[in-house]
């Protein structure tokens, strides 16, 4: 035991030489663009609320007369008695919504990525994956025992010539619909050829996309035009623009219903609270009909790129919301982010593992409750400590 725990003080006392140990800090009172964190206020640039959803007093109140109604837990799993009825109409609308014929709940993102391969692939099958996808679609591929295979980042030449080498029967393409870190787009139309052509699934996990991109805030898949046919498995996160928690995955009847009987993350977990469900129904009316919101988002991307264009930044190429300022060293970025903390601004520092090694960044997030005057400020933080 001691000498586990010696192992253990040496790794993270190297963690904090370079520059990669992560604490927590804790967030007193709403989540909103102004925050208090650490006791100190700031301009937050770091949360994934891109719609401003997640303290909406329509939405809080739905949360809590949810409570009032059904309680605050669901007191089983799904297939025994914690499937209720404010879930079953969240599914029915979620799947409405993204044109899909069936969709169903889980907790996380990560769950529902995990629940999808892990029941779809196996160990004679073979996954192929872009290299910047989320954790959540890497550790699905090890846990289902299939073959990973990874192509560079948006690489349509590669993946052709990866999966035109492959002899396996069963394949699958995941990939990010916005990446996390970089901001920039899936190339979703071309994905889809390669599937159709290579008979592969094609899994599109749109977290960050879906109530920001397309007409009505359904997703990269909206925006594109793409059916079900196209892209059979689609999932989607709860917690980022809608606001609350949980995610989902829609596809066809048969598919999900598949996943039903098949996926453990979702057999083997407690069902969410009921008023999680009334929350988040209410929160997705006003993704429908509130536009101004990601009409707004959209103004204030464009006067970040449009301001910061003479600063001489780094700037990663992505029209969503996500705008990553690659600074290179992992020290570098903290001191910069400190600084821009110094300032009443924050902004996180990211760094390996979550991205490559020697592209340590700025991950600024912007959302629909930022001002023109928060982007001034921020535009002037960034050219006093970049």
């Amino acid at each position: 035991m001691e000498r586990n725990d010696a192992k253990i003080k040496a790794w993270l006392a190297q963690r904090e030489l370079d520059c990669l140990y992560r604490k927590t800090r804790q967030v007193i009172g709403k989540q909103q663009v102004n925050l208090t964190i650490d006791g100190q206020q700031v301009l937050s640039f770091c949360s994934n609320d891109y719609l401003g959803l997640a303290s909406h007093s329509k939405v809080i109140k739905a949360l809590q007369e949810g409570a009032e109604k059904y309680g605050v837990g669901s007191g089983a799993s799904h297939l025994v008695t914690g499937h209720h009825y404010e879930h079953e109409e969240l599914e029915r609308e979620l799947a409405e919504f993204t044109g899909r014929e069936a969709a169903l709940l889980f907790s996380s993102g990560y769950m529902a990525n995990i629940g999808v391969v892990t029941a779809m692939m196996g160990r004679s099958d073979s996954v192929f994956q872009d290299r910047l996808n989320h954790a959540s679609l890497l550790d699905a591929s090890g846990l289902s025992g299939s073959k990973m295979i990874r192509y560079p980042h948006n690489n349509m030449a590669s993946l052709t010539k990866k999966l035109a080498m492959s002899a396996t029967k069963n394949t699958m393409i995941v990939t990010d619909a916005v990446f996390s870190m970089d901001g920039d787009k899936a190339n979703i139309i071309e994905l889809v050829k390669l599937a159709h052509d290579y008979k592969a699934w094609i899994l599109l996990d749109d977290a960050h996309g879906f109530g920001v991109l397309g007409d009505h805030g359904a997703g990269l898949l909206e925006e594109k035009g793409l059916s079900q046919q196209d892209v059979p498995l689609y999932m989607a996160t709860l917690g980022k623009a809608i606001g609350v928690s949980g995610a989902f995955v829609a596809g066809s009847q048969l598919h999900i219903e598949y996943l039903r009987q098949q996926a453990r993350p979702w057999i083997y977990t407690t069902a969410s609270s009921p008023a999680l469900a009334t929350a988040i129904r209410q929160s997705l009316k006003m993704v429908r009909s509130d536009d101004w919101r990601r009409e707004k988002l959209s103004d204030l991307i464009f006067q970040f790129r449009r301001d910061t264009a003479s600063l001489g930044l780094n700037l990663l190429d992505s029209t969503t919301p996500i705008q990553a300022v690659i600074v290179g060293s992992n020290n570098k970025a903290i001191e910069i982010s400190q600084g821009l903390l110094k300032e009443g601004i924050l902004v996180t520092a990211i760094r390996p593992p979550t991205v490559p090694k020697g592209t340590a960044r700025l991950r600024i997030t912007l959302s629909a409750l930022h001002s023109e005057e928060d982007i001034v400020r921020l535009v002037a933080a960034l050219d006093k400590y970049l």
